[in-house]
């Protein structure tokens, strides 16, 4: 039997989420029977999705590592989901120990499991917000503290935009966000497609969150470097390569071609500069 974690009294266990459902699929214990459900769904329509979650989760720390090795000291996480090992704070303060990092996620459970991480409060910090509320989430306290917006940071959005609607301009999002930090910070994001995705996977995948706290939405290629406009995409197979999209196991792989998997060619990903 799988230990669970009970998460705070105003949260539906019944009802999957998809911080929940992702740490199921990284194996982790922060999940409910529905969560469990879901992800199993998922993993019997689409076998690699297992892979998929283990290849994002290691562009995201592969990417985090890389911004920070450019000399960022100040990460915002947004959509950070519950903790896991090689935490995003864990990674970059492993580069430079005076990094700090706020982590962002409207999951109630996230900030909750979230307080471990708070030993050190002048260099982490959890905030309960959304995405999609860029007001409220930017002027948040615990944000305004620890980052200090006339310095360059990385903004680290990870398998998270695919779970904003079209409705909901997620183009202008990312761009709203990007536009309060300073020159030189960067954007490392990832996200769902279905290029070249079976159809009948596609929309059984898309069916196990009609009922979750957010529905996904897969985007093209094209849709995905939407997000990047105004940016540098860095190359990601570093110097003199052209900066470009990849699937998220091969960015800053060491073996590109050892990391090409079904499961990563789910997931778009890129590193952006801001001018």
């Amino acid at each position: 039997m799988i230990e669970v974690h009970q998460g705070p009294a105003w949260v539906d266990p019944a009802r999957p989420a998809p911080a929940r459902i992702y740490d199921y699929l990284l194996r982790g214990k922060h999940n409910f029977e529905s969560d469990r459900a879901a992800a199993e769904r998922i993993m019997s329509l689409v076998p690699e999705i297992r892979d998929c979650a283990w290849a994002n989760r290691g562009f995201h720390q592969r990417a985090a590592k890389w911004i920070a090795e450019r000399g960022i000291r100040q990460f915002i996480d947004i959509g950070s989901g519950l903790p896991t090992v090689g935490n995003t704070h864990e990674v970059v303060q492993f580069v430079n120990p005076a990094c700090r990092v706020v982590y962002v996620d409207n999951d109630p459970m996230v900030a909750e499991h979230s307080q471990e991480l708070l030993d050190d409060p002048d260099r982490t910090r959890v905030v309960q917000a959304d995405l999609r509320q860029p007001g409220a989430l930017l002027a948040h306290p615990d944000l305004r503290d620890l980052i200090d917006f006339s310095q360059p940071a990385g903004l680290l959005m990870t398998a998270v935009v695919h779970f904003v609607s079209d409705a909901s301009n997620p183009w202008g999002l990312v761009a709203r966000y990007m536009g309060e930090l300073a020159p030189g910070s960067y954007l490392s994001l990832s996200h769902l497609t279905d290029d070249q995705k079976p159809p009948r996977s596609v929309a059984e995948f898309r069916r196990v969150f009609d009922h979750a706290t957010a529905q996904m939405h897969f985007r093209s290629r094209p849709e995905v470097e939407r997000l990047f406009d105004g940016l540098e995409l860095v190359p990601p197979y570093g110097k003199g390569t052209a900066g470009w999209l990849c699937y998220a196991g091969d960015w800053g792989a060491d073996d590109p071609g050892l990391a090409d998997s079904d499961g990563s060619r789910w997931l778009y990903s890129g590193v952006a500069r801001l001018p």
